[in-house]
């Protein structure tokens, strides 16, 4: 509650600083390591393909997130890959439209679960988050950028396509921030993105509960800009 009270008037780079030193403290929280201790699973999976695809046609740059037969949890793998690619897109003045999908079942059903806890030093953590973030890229590309959205968006699924200037969503989609559950709060950059689309009593209403949003609400309340069946990955 106070982060959220005070990133609603803070930049959303100053939001996004604030939210990963609020992270890294609730890291090393009796909670967190509760639930590190007895529910932390530790099927460990192993990927040969990249984490992410890029596609660039003329002045279009197409990235797709590319782990279907793992709901594409956001690893840290995925979160570099996507940082050097907006990076790329960043660099590149004749880029004018960035599109972010998903391949499978799923746009993205969260954080990667096995991998969390493996930073043991929360301002190490801090620091990597801040220098790898792409959070940070997605706003400032913000303008050019469309995410077109299905099934499972949580957490890190629908943190950073909230920052995108569209967000298209095909009518499966949910959305849920269930961080609260592990003792944490969204840590992907959410307490900037969704809190500056929906307000902050609707986001606090999704950080504390954790309940699942349908579409249609994500619709009303401005989370997402259209239902759209037409786009399929």
């Amino acid at each position: 509650m106070q982060l959220t009270r005070l990133n609603a008037r803070s930049s959303v780079i100053d939001a996004l600083c604030a939210e990963s030193l609020a992270y890294s403290t609730l890291q090393h929280s009796a909670k967190f390591e509760e639930w590190l201790a007895l529910e932390k699973p530790a099927n460990v999976k192993h990927f040969s393909e990249p984490a992410i695809l890029i596609d660039r046609s003329g002045d279009r740059l197409t990235l797709t997130l590319n782990r279907p037969a793992n709901r594409n949890a956001w690893s840290t793998d995925m979160r570099d890959a996507l940082a050097e690619y907006l990076q790329y897109a960043f660099d590149d003045d004749s880029i004018s439209q960035i599109i972010l999908r998903a391949y499978g079942p799923s746009f993205s059903a969260g954080g990667d679960l096995t991998e969390f806890g493996s930073a043991r030093d929360a301002g190490i953590a801090h620091v990597s988050r801040q220098t790898r973030s792409p959070a940070v890229l997605m706003h400032l590309l913000n303008k050019k950028i469309t995410a077109t959205l299905h099934g499972a968006c949580v957490g890190a699924g629908i943190e950073l396509p909230a920052f995108a200037s569209r967000i298209k969503a095909r009518s499966d989609t949910f959305f849920q921030l269930p961080e609260v559950s592990f003792g944490l709060i969204p840590g992907a950059g959410g307490t900037a993105s969704i809190l500056k689309r929906v307000g902050r009593s609707r986001f606090n209403f999704m950080g504390l509960t954790g309940e699942r949003i349908s579409v249609e609400t994500a619709l009303k309340w401005h989370l997402i800009d259209e239902i759209n069946d037409s786009e399929s990955v």
